[in-house]
């Protein structure tokens, strides 16, 4: 008996010699990522805070200067002129992304060949973009643009797409629809996946109608993953650079001087205070625009 006891005792303490080995392993195998996250992450957001009230220019010395970044690009016509372009961009592409990509995936949800479908969707986003920019150019030349030919072909006038403030904000945001787009749709179909099949087969024999369906039961159990596409397609619209850097070099007139174009601007003149102070707007109203999107969704889950 008194040999049991001691087994069960011994047994006992080595538990509790080894459980701290067990506490600390997923720490261990989280490390990595946390170690990464920090560097890469982490400490240029902080950084970038902290040089948002300084005048640093890339060298020498940290100077703060308090708020006076914030004051002048919040009075500064041009930095609320960038935020407006990126605003109408957004008005242009955003809701439109999401109406093609959910027609799109409730059309593709039942197609045959969807991994061929699925790839086709997927080759704008992952080719070149200066390539694409571009063929892009090509496309919306004034005088021998492909475009202005079909209008003009079938009668209509022609549109100085790249050579005025209206065109070239649509064929920039044309650009970034056609290119963003089937990532979205690609994110619909996973999420239009999860919901049963047997929710629209009870919908029918209810007597339910496609259109019915369609916003009684798809849009409310996909309201997430919509969420999901708002906010990436907000971002994608807010850090706006290449696309009306090679198309449109930011003109005609700065109509299309995105945000992160006048960002850029910051960072080629050193002005490297300004442009983290800048940046730390931009998250703001980012941040802002994308809780008020998720927000108006969820309203619409919720009812």
């Amino acid at each position: 008996m008194a040999t049991l006891t001691e087994a069960a005792t011994t047994r006992r303490s080595a538990r509790r010699v080894r459980r701290p080995r067990v506490r600390a392993a997923p720490y261990l195998f989280v490390a990595p990522f946390i170690l990464v996250f920090a560097a890469f992450s982490a400490y240029p957001i902080f950084f970038a805070l902290q040089l948002s009230f300084t005048n640093w220019h890339g060298a020498g010395a940290l100077e703060i200067i308090g708020f006076a970044n914030y004051r002048y690009l919040l009075t500064s016509p041009d930095f609320w002129q960038s935020m407006a372009t990126s605003g109408v961009l957004w008005l242009l592409v955003v809701p439109a992304q999401v109406l093609l990509a959910l027609t799109i995936a409730v059309a593709l949800r039942k197609a045959r060949f969807r991994g061929l479908f699925s790839a086709a969707l997927i080759a704008p986003f992952v080719t070149p973009l200066v390539a694409m920019a571009q063929v892009w150019i090509i496309l919306f030349d004034q005088d021998f643009g492909a475009v202005n030919h079909g209008l003009s072909s079938i009668g209509l006038p022609t549109i100085g797409w790249l050579t005025t403030s209206a065109g070239a904000k649509v064929t920039v945001a044309l650009l970034v629809l056609w290119r963003t787009t089937g990532y979205a749709v690609i994110l619909l179909m996973a999420g239009l996946s999860t919901i049963p099949a047997d929710v629209y087969e009870a919908a029918r024999i209810d007597g339910a109608g496609a259109w019915q369906q369609f916003w009684s039961i798809t849009v409310p159990l996909v309201t997430r993953t919509l969420s999901f596409v708002v906010v990436i397609g907000t971002l994608t619209v807010f850090q706006l650079f290449a696309e009306p850097y090679v198309v449109t070099g930011g003109g005609p007139f700065n109509a299309t001087r995105t945000a992160g174009l006048y960002l850029y601007k910051h960072i080629t003149n050193s002005d490297l205070g300004l442009g983290a102070a800048n940046s730390m707007l931009l998250v703001v109203m980012v941040l802002a625009l994308s809780l008020a999107s998720i927000r108006l969704l969820r309203s619409r889950e919720d009812s």
